[in-house]
């Protein structure tokens, strides 16, 4: 936020306050003023009512004024300190921190002893006319505060928010600052609605017990008090139930957003309640699923997806089991002579451009890019997922593969071998370090096929049994030759390779 944003915020801020301030405080004072001259009939005899109202006015306003000026910059001094943070663009003092999240409650607690003076001031003033019409003035300007008090907590939590965002994205307090859901439900309650509904209760019980008292007067002072708490109750609710529900709609439309597959969600923090802890733990959650997708990515990049995938679901364990796969191996030629001709870094790009055609390949063909080994890579098909046809994938990709290679990486040399049969592809090492791999005789003659396709033109050579493992097209595609003894085996292995007529 720049400087120019933080005066913005807090210049705005100070305007809401004090308009929100001045206007609950004139309006409190005038429904209680109001409310007095209704009770005064029931509590007061006829020759004591004359001039009571205009007797009582001037003074009610001096006090409004007065107290509504202490107030304000009283207010307006602490508001100032507290926010003096934003100001500067820097992080708040543990002092400052305090003060921004109970801003709210220092504003409604300044209003209450505006109101508690006031009523005490009022209630002198009205003394002459008997201590109990001044019991009466007191106890209608206490309940009256109380109710005005707490409506203005209401707006300035609401008001304030944007501070207190700021205040919990700098630091999360230890503990809950601010009233929790339950309280400020009854909170709203019970002075938007119960306070007023009180003095309903006792205006009936003065008629009734009270000789000489109109029931005219009784009539219209319950009326007024009724009206005031079922439109004091509704409005102090209808605040309680939006600094609940905002939040937790935020927090629902985030959720839908994590359901989606975007962990990048985040709600913004602008509660110190409990509606904030939950808040800042959906944020803390998103921020734990992007840090295990970050981890599953890279682990997915590093062993593969299929291999990932299976340990996710399956957990890990060392060993494995008997699958019937396909092997292809691709190994670079001269690459010590090419390691010794160029830069490293030029090296390093070309093995990058190398293993990307042989990665999409494989990775297209169902299959899967076990490991590298310098300038060669291991790929199996039909493990971790099992295949219908492994042999026949392997052979498809790679023909796919050499009319990749020779089109896009011209200028290396490389050999082919693939070769299909029983393996046992599982976790090899130690129970704290492992890694998914497939031993069998397919792995080793595939390897001795591709130092032979590296001697021959057509730079991919397959076995025969891997051939006649294949099923559908692929085989028609496959041309059957000579016999071989490959390197470290004892048996001959026969040989196949594209038919050149078919190939591309």
């Amino acid at each position: 936020m720049s400087r120019e944003q933080a005066n913005q915020l807090v210049d705005s801020v100070l305007r809401r306050v004090r308009l929100i301030g001045w206007a609950a405080g004139l309006m409190g004072a005038a429904v209680v003023f109001i409310a007095i001259g209704f009770l005064i009939p029931i509590f007061q005899d006829a020759a004591e009512r004359t001039h009571l109202g205009q007797e009582a006015l001037p003074a009610v306003v001096a006090t409004v004024v007065v107290g509504g000026i202490i107030i304000t910059w009283l207010f307006g001094r602490d508001l100032r300190s507290a926010l003096e943070w934003i100001r500067d663009g820097r992080e708040p003092t543990e002092e400052e921190h305090r003060l921004t999240l109970q801003l709210a409650s220092r504003a409604a607690m300044l209003d209450m002893v505006a109101w508690v003076i006031g009523g005490v001031f009022m209630a002198a003033f009205s003394a002459h006319h008997g201590l109990g019409f001044a019991a009466v003035v007191l106890s209608a300007i206490w309940l009256g505060g109380e109710t005005c008090s707490a409506l203005l907590y209401l707006l300035y939590e609401r008001v304030l928010r944007p501070v207190t965002a700021l205040a919990l994205a700098a630091r999360e307090p230890e503990r809950s600052v601010a009233p929790g859901i339950r309280n400020r439900l009854l909170f709203a309650w019970s002075l938007g609605t119960g306070v007023p509904i009180l003095g309903v209760l006792v205006v009936g019980i003065v008629g009734v017990t009270k000789p000489g008292v109109e029931a005219e007067y009784v009539a219209g002072a319950s009326v007024f008090l009724g009206s005031v708490a079922v439109v004091v109750g509704l409005f102090a609710t209808l605040i309680s139930a939006r600094a609940i529900s905002d939040p937790v709609i935020s927090v629902r439309k985030a959720l839908d957003r994590v359901a989606e597959g975007d962990f990048r969600a985040q709600v913004p923090i602008d509660d110190s309640s409990e509606v904030g802890v939950l808040q800042a733990g959906f944020n803390r959650m998103a921020e734990g699923l992007r840090e295990r997708e970050r981890i599953r990515d890279m682990f997915g990049r590093q062993v593969g997806k299929e291999v990932a995938q299976a340990a996710l679901r399956d957990g890990t364990r060392l060993g494995g089991e008997e699958r019937v796969i396909g092997a292809l191996f691709v190994d670079l030629v001269g690459s010590t002579t090419m390691a010794l001709a160029m830069p490293p870094a030029e090296v390093v790009r070309l093995l990058n451009r190398f293993f990307r055609v042989v990665i999409e390949v494989v990775e297209d063909g169902g299959g899967l890019v076990n490991k590298f080994e310098g300038d060669a890579a291991l790929c199996i098909f039909g493990a971790p997922v099992g295949s219908d046809d492994p042999a026949g994938e392997a052979l498809a990709a790679a023909r796919a593969l050499w009319e990749r290679l020779e089109r896009e990486v011209p200028e290396v040399e490389f050999g082919i071998g693939v070769s299909a049969g029983p393996a046992v592809a599982g976790n090899v090492g130690a129970e704290h370090r492992f890694e998914y791999t497939v031993i069998g005789d397919p792995v080793n003659e595939a390897s001795r096929l591709c130092d032979l396709a590296k001697e021959r033109e057509e730079r991919v050579v397959a076995s025969g049994a891997a051939i006649e493992r294949a099923s559908g097209d692929e085989p028609a595609v496959w041309e059957l030759g000579e016999r071989t003894i490959l390197r470290g085996r004892l048996d001959a292995t026969e040989l196949a390779s594209p038919r050149a007529d078919l190939v591309g």
